[in-house]
């Protein structure tokens, strides 16, 4: 459950809210142990969610009591480390970057034996060689959700696999009077969706080191081939292939406006398929961004729950519920039905979750379950190919300024220059 940057709805809270609540764990009045912990609130994951997922790991671990604390927008990063700052960071941490605090000595890795024993990928979202959040779920980032109807009244008889045909695709619906492509470019991280796809499609897809090879030095934003394929966003967005007033769309209404048929397509990530329409969800289908020869590379994020304070005075404890909670079967069936996510656990099928999804979802999992080729999803990786922190807020900032500038250069020197700096 990645989905750090993924909905444009969080319930505000605020620090003043945390006011006399540290959130360093503490003994209880009955001689128990208080544990903080920072999640967040969706439209999918609300607040009842959580709740009842906490009150469900405290049975499983006699004596703690667990505090909620929800993040008020969906950069939980930034909002822990606010915490940090303040000398309030929380005991437990959902769905963070790991990457960003154990650098910092924050965090406490999990057992490995505990994590081989009970999830698919081991070391599927691992840093530094340990794991610090379970990898209970993956994420595609993004795939191309799209509209079989307004396909076919455009005359598409099948989805894209080459650049060139998805171009053609785009070209005809425009034609036929139909908005290709839906984009909530006000909310940066929707904005950059499109360029997610092909970079992940076009540079990783050949080079699946190039993150690591960014940290030694051995390429660049600049270098022509990660140029190359920014710029056929910048393309997409020039030929008139979104919609109108593109960068003002809100998020939450990008759902609403692809889900309603006003827009062929939708980049997303594949949480997406939490909002798909019950009452007409034969209507969508997915596929992956085209590549230039039509070889299918699968963006693949590996999530997780909850990170553990290094921090916290009861680290006995804190494990105990946040393995509880890790391995709990209600939470991963709301999961999958509310929030689109594909579970990890290991030895078990989508039957055994008792969950009713839609087919483009179960077509959608078989990109996680089968043999193909997986990259990191670029920039939401939580392993080590996850970027230096603040880099993606640099990211959303280029994405966007791509939708109306024509300097892919520059725009690609400004994303060098963000990472020299992160990484001095």
């Amino acid at each position: 459950m990645r989905h750090h940057r993924l909905t444009a709805v969080c319930l505000a809270t605020g620090l003043a809210l945390l006011t006399g609540c540290s959130a360093a764990s503490t003994g209880g009045t009955t001689g128990g142990t208080t544990l903080n912990y920072l999640t967040f609130e969706t439209p999918s994951l609300t607040a009842k969610f959580w709740d009842t997922s906490i009150a469900n790991a405290e049975k499983q671990v006699p004596g703690v009591t667990v505090k909620k604390i929800v993040a008020p927008s969906t950069d939980r990063d930034a909002y822990a480390k606010q915490l940090q700052a303040s000398g309030q960071f929380p005991d437990l941490l959902q769905s963070i970057t790991p990457s960003t605090f154990a650098t910092a000595g924050l965090l406490k890795p999990y057992d490995q034996s505990w994590v081989n024993a009970n999830f698919m990928l081991p070391l599927g979202n691992a840093y530094k060689g340990k794991v610090y959040i379970p990898p209970t779920n993956s994420q595609i980032i993004p795939e191309v959700f799209f509209n079989k109807k307004l396909f076919a009244k455009a005359g598409i008889t099948a989805p894209p696999r080459t650049w060139s045909e998805f171009m053609a695709v785009c070209a005809k619906l425009k034609a036929a009077g139909i908005t290709p492509i839906e984009l909530g470019g006000g909310d940066p991280f929707a904005a950059s969706m499109p360029l997610v796809g092909i970079l992940s499609a076009d540079v990783l897809g050949k080079d699946p080191n190039w993150l690591q090879e960014r940290y030694a030095g051995k390429v660049k934003f600049t270098d022509a081939n990660v140029e190359a394929a920014a710029t056929k966003y910048r393309t997409m967005a020039k030929d008139g292939y979104f919609e109108d007033g593109a960068l003002g769309v809100k998020y939450a209404d990008s759902i609403t406006n692809f889900t309603a048929g006003k827009t062929a397509m939708y980049m997303m990530g594949s949480w997406f398929l939490g909002s798909v329409p019950k009452d007409h969800a034969d209507d969508f289908g997915a596929f992956l961004t085209p590549t230039e020869d039509g070889s299918l590379v699968v963006p693949f994020a590996v999530g997780g729950s909850m990170a553990i304070s290094a921090k916290t005075s009861d680290p006995a404890k804190a494990t105990a519920f946040a393995e509880a909670w890790s391995l709990d079967p209600a939470n991963y069936k709301a999961l999958i039905e509310g929030d689109g996510a594909f579970p990890m656990l290991k030895g078990k099928t989508l039957a055994d979750y008792n969950v009713n999804v839609t087919q483009v979802f179960k077509d959608s999992y078989a990109y996680v379950t089968n043999q193909n080729t997986k990259v990191s999803a670029f920039g939401w990786a939580t392993n080590d190919d996850s970027m230096p922190s603040g880099l993606n807020d640099a990211f959303y900032a280029a994405s966007q300024a791509l939708f109306t500038s024509d300097d892919v250069h520059g725009q690609m020197a400004k994303l060098d220059a963000a990472w020299d700096t992160a990484t001095k």
